[in-house]
């Protein structure tokens, strides 16, 4: 396999590669027309697949849930968690409204950076532990 395959199918890699996706689109600058919470919801989905990476990394089942709260409960004791996990647990209400609008208040420019930056932290951390070991 060289350096240019694509990673195997849920891999630890594989999982990354489409977590880097994500953020990238949650990065980018919409074009017209775009939600701030469809954005929200590409932070909220980098998130997820790399906390799921590192479930992988760690031999960890995988399960089938966007709930950033329960998905570290499943992560080794033992491992360091990034300072702002705990407040990566709010992107998880972007899996939701973005797919299901209904009575919520329009999301902010300013959370949705803070959505990205919350984005960044775990997936910076997930790259750091899949590279690890």
């Amino acid at each position: 396999m060289s350096p240019d395959d694509p990673p195997l199918p849920g891999s630890p890699a594989d999982w990354l590669r489409y977590a880097r996706s994500d953020l990238a689109l949650a990065r980018a600058t919409p074009p017209p027309g775009v939600l701030t919470e469809v954005l929200c919801f590409h932070a909220q989905q980098a998130a997820e697949k790399a906390l799921k990476a590192v479930l992988v990394h760690h031999g960890r089942a995988v399960p089938r849930t966007h709930n950033l709260t329960t998905l570290p409960e499943r992560l080794p004791e033992t491992l360091a968690l990034p300072p702002g996990l705990n407040a990566a647990k709010a992107l998880s209400v972007y899996a939701v409204i973005a797919r299901y609008p209904a009575d919520i208040e329009p999301v902010s420019a300013e959370e949705c950076q803070e959505a990205l930056r919350l984005a960044e932290i775990v997936v910076h951390w997930a790259e750091r532990v899949c590279a690890s070991s």
